[in-house]
């Protein structure tokens, strides 16, 4: 919900951004890698406010 990740995914890939909230902080919990997955997204994906110019 910080960086809207969860939200565009599931926008995109048409699924439920509870769902992806739930295996992201699996992730983090027991892979540790969730987190600089969720960090590299919220820099790679751009956000809805962005002007196409």
């Amino acid at each position: 919900m910080i960086f809207g990740v969860c939200g565009a995914l599931g926008a995109y890939f048409n699924i439920d951004p509870t769902l992806l909230r739930i295996a992201f902080l699996l992730a983090i919990i027991f892979y540790g890698t969730g987190l600089l997955l969720y960090l590299i997204l919220a820099i790679v994906i751009p956000s809805e406010d962005v002007s196409s110019h």
